[in-house]
């Protein structure tokens, strides 16, 4: 039996990278996910590798930016498996390189709109249905750049930053409801955006390298299982939490 038997969680942004790795890893223990992702395609291809592997799972289109998609996502949820135990508000873009002088206000507000809006509205429908049945856990994906600067992707780090505050402040108004909010905040990830990124500018991810005391990228595997302990019941009286996943990047 898996750490998550049975429970219900809806993923979003699971079409790739640290969203389809959570995703798989949340039906090998379990769980009944909800695969909910903008681009249909990705989606669908994870909701067949998770059946592929034996697990159940139903992909739910969603922009996260629209209330009306957050919404339908919690509905989706109720009506096709009578709950929601845990939900992942895992979707997210960098945006443009751009130092601030240079970030254009659209940038910015795109970048917000779909890290924070679209943490913000999740919660928003995810919370009552999880008070209504007397608990729940919400995982929400900040960053290491969360925690720390970075001089060429302002929105990116005000947006995760944003991300830390709103779990924290989430986490005081529902923790005697039943429900905790936490962070998870990854390090430098193997994902396809730094895959790219380290063949555009090698000298710079070779310089990043250099900064990571573990000497290489994270597996979207190893932060899945960050996202596994925090929805268990493992972390039954972890709330408001930033849980760093690095390299120990951050440390130094």
């Amino acid at each position: 039996m898996g750490q998550l038997e049975d429970k219900v969680i809806a993923v979003t942004g699971s079409g790739s990278g640290i969203g389809e790795a959570t995703a798989l890893a949340l039906a090998r223990e379990g769980a009944k996910v909800l695969v909910a992702e903008i681009d249909s395609a990705s989606g669908q291809e994870t909701v067949r590798a998770i059946g592929q592997a034996g697990g159940e799972a139903i992909f739910v289109e969603t922009d996260v930016t629209r209330e009306p998609d957050a919404e339908a996502l919690v509905k989706a949820a109720v009506e096709s498996y009578g709950r929601l135990d845990c939900a992942v508000n895992n979707a997210g873009i960098e945006g443009l390189t751009a130092r601030t002088a240079d970030c254009t206000r659209e940038n910015f507000e795109r970048v917000l709109s779909i890290n924070v809006m679209g943490v913000f509205l999740g919660m928003k429908y995810q919370i009552p249905q999880m008070i209504s049945q007397g608990g729940g856990a919400i995982v929400n994906l900040a960053s290491t750049m969360g925690l720390v600067g970075h001089p060429d992707v302002p929105a990116y780090v005000a947006s995760k930053h944003a991300v830390i505050g709103l779990t924290k402040s989430t986490a005081l108004g529902t923790v005697r409801d039943g429900v905790r909010v936490n962070a998870l905040c990854p390090g430098n990830t193997d994902t396809a955006l730094i895959s790219a990124w380290a063949e555009r500018e090698p000298e710079d991810y070779k310089f990043l390298m250099g900064l990571t005391p573990a000497g290489r990228l994270a597996e979207p595997a190893e932060i899945a299982e960050g996202v596994i302990w925090l929805c268990s019941d493992a972390s039954s009286y972890c709330t408001g939490h930033a849980l760093v996943i690095d390299g120990g990047y951050t440390i130094q």
